[in-house]
C-alpha cells in the first residue's frame, strides 16, 4: 500500500484520520449525516479514525444501573450495545459503508470488523480473540486474566453502517470504573500500554490501514451457510 487510495476495495471510500480530539456529539452528528447521504446515493462512504474527549455513551441496550458514576458527559446513541467509555489514548474507528454493494449480512459485517481489529492487534504482538456471548475484543491481561482491549458497537440503517470499534492504546483505565463496560462486570479492561506495548495513534492507524484490504475483501464474500 503506497497511498490510501490504493487499498484494495477502497474505491469511493473517504479515509479520514483526525489527529485532534473530536467531541463525541459533533462526530455523531457528522456520521449520521454521512449515513443519510450514502443511503441516498449523495455521499461517499467513510472510514474515520479519531479520538474523543472523555465521554460515556449509552447504546440501545444500556441499563441505568450500569452507569455507576456519571463523572463525564453521558450521550445516548443509536448503536447497539450498552455503556462504553471513549477518551484520550483510545483510537476509535467509525465505519460508514453501504452493505447493499457488498454482502447484506450484519453479523458478517460485525465478524469482519472484529477480524480487522484482531489482525491489527496481532501485528503488535497482542493475541486477541472473540469470546462467545461477550461483545468486544478480548486478550490476556497483565495479571493473566481475560480482559477487554477493544469495543464493538454498530448500527445499520437502510443497509448503511454506522459506528464501529474502539481500541485501548493508552487510556486512563480508571475512567472505565464509572460504568459497567458493555454490561460485563466479571471481566476487566486493559490496553496495549498496560500490556507493555507502546503504540502511537499514528502507528495504529498505519497498521490498521495496511490491513484494510483484507477487511474490505471479506465484506465482498457472503458468509457460508
Amino acid at each position: 500500500m503506497d497511498a490510501l487510495g490504493h487499498i484494495a476495495g477502497s474505491d469511493g471510500i473517504e479515509w479520514r484520520l483526525s489527529a485532534a480530539s473530536v467531541p463525541y456529539r459533533a462526530a455523531l452528528a457528522e456520521m449520521e449525516e454521512r449515513n443519510r447521504a450514502v443511503s441516498d446515493g449523495q455521499g461517499r462512504e467513510l472510514i474515520w479514525l479519531l479520538e474523543h474527549p472523555p465521554v460515556y455513551t449509552a447504546g440501545t441496550s444500556a441499563a441505568a444501573a450500569e452507569l455507576l458514576d456519571p463523572r463525564f458527559e453521558v450521550v445516548k446513541t443509536g448503536r447497539g450495545g450498552r455503556y462504553t467509555y471513549h477518551g484520550p489514548g483510545q483510537r476509535v474507528g467509525y465505519v460508514v459503508l453501504n452493505l447493499s454493494k457488498r454482502a447484506r449480512d450484519v453479523r458478517h459485517f460485525v465478524h469482519s470488523l472484529e477480524g480487522w481489529v484482531i489482525d491489527t492487534l496481532g501485528d503488535f504482538g497482542i493475541e486477541a480473540w472473540r469470546a462467545p456471548g461477550r461483545i468486544g475484543i478480548w486478550t490476556g491481561d497483565a495479571d493473566g486474566r481475560e480482559a477487554k482491549i477493544g469495543a464493538i458497537g454498530v448500527r445499520v440503517r437502510r443497509w448503511v453502517t454506522m459506528h464501529g470499534f474502539a481500541v485501548n492504546l493508552a487510556p486512563d483505565l480508571g475512567h472505565f470504573s464509572g460504568i459497567v463496560p458493555c454490561g460485563i462486570a466479571e471481566y476487566g479492561v486493559t490496553s496495549l500500554e498496560r500490556l507493555g506495548v507502546a503504540v502511537t495513534p499514528e502507528d495504529w492507524d498505519r497498521a490498521l490501514i495496511a490491513r484494510a484490504g483484507g477487511f474490505l475483501a471479506a465484506l465482498e464474500t457472503p458468509p457460508e451457510e
